[in-house]
């Protein structure tokens, strides 16, 4: 297996900070990140992945060791950044698997770039994540008062309390990644939030489709994991026993499912 490659390139005019894992001869696997994570989220995915493909990670826009240029932002441009980072790789096609917003991102490939997705993993997200309202609201908050109280609040909407009571070893870090983020990419992440809906737009995606959901996720719920399988033509759903960050929470699991997926 090679070493990890980490490296920055600029993609439609803003700085993206990336990692490869394992062979590039290897199958590529895309993994996007959810709102206030960055590409370490997916550290125990891509220890086991890298061992049969070849694993991109990547800060998305307004994240992580990422640009934050000023908004606003979209889906639309959250998803073109992921299709200008395969495209500075070289990788014409690859697996995508994206959790929360990075599912949104996922999705939004898959329908605007067919040919370059060969098979999809959508976790703990939804066509249509919350409302409008909310996302603005919060996205007005962080602008006139900072990521701490989002970063306070996280582990509530990340996690179960039982995971969140034992594993503060495991959440801190995440906590403090989430404040050490731009306010305002955040913020303007948000905004693409509020706009993006893709419950018609999805019923044109042809590509198989392993929808995963936490049965005690407050945020994207089984609900709407059984609603993108209604509207995918080729999607099965796993339920999880985790909330929102399931592949942090049940690493074993989520991991076990994916793999299983991919290599079918």
């Amino acid at each position: 297996m090679n070493g990890p490659d980490i490296d920055t390139a600029t993609l439609n005019g803003a700085a993206c900070r990336y990692r490869l894992d394992g062979d590039p001869r290897n199958p590529a696997v895309l993994l996007c990140n959810s709102l206030g994570t960055d590409h370490t989220m997916w550290n125990a995915q891509a220890d086991m992945l890298s061992r049969c493909f070849h694993v991109v990670r990547y800060d998305a826009r307004g994240h992580g060791e990422s640009g934050s240029p000023p908004g606003p932002y979209s889906l639309e441009m959250l998803a073109s950044d992921a299709l200008a980072l395969l495209d500075h790789l070289g990788i014409a096609g690859a697996h995508v698997v994206g959790l929360s917003m990075g599912g949104l991102v996922a999705q939004c490939l898959a329908i605007y770039a067919p040919h370059r997705v060969n098979r999809m993993v959508l976790a703990n997200t939804a066509a249509r994540i919350g409302t409008a309202a909310a996302w603005r609201g919060r996205a007005e908050t962080v602008r006139q008062e900072g990521l701490a109280d989002i970063a306070d609040s996280s582990p509530a909407r990340w996690f179960t309390p039982a995971f969140a009571a034992e594993y503060r070893a495991v959440i801190e870090p995440l906590q403090r990644g989430l404040l050490a983020q731009s306010p305002e990419g955040y913020a303007a992440c948000c905004d693409a939030l509020a706009d993006a809906d893709l419950r018609d737009d999805i019923r044109s995606i042809a590509a198989p489709v392993l929808v995963m959901a936490g049965d005690a996720d407050p945020v994207t719920t089984v609900a709407d994991g059984v609603a993108l399988c209604t509207r995918i033509r080729d999607a099965r759903l796993v339920t999880l026993p985790a909330s929102h960050l399931s592949n942090i929470e049940v690493p074993a699991a989520f991991t076990r499912e994916l793999q299983s997926f991919l290599h079918s």
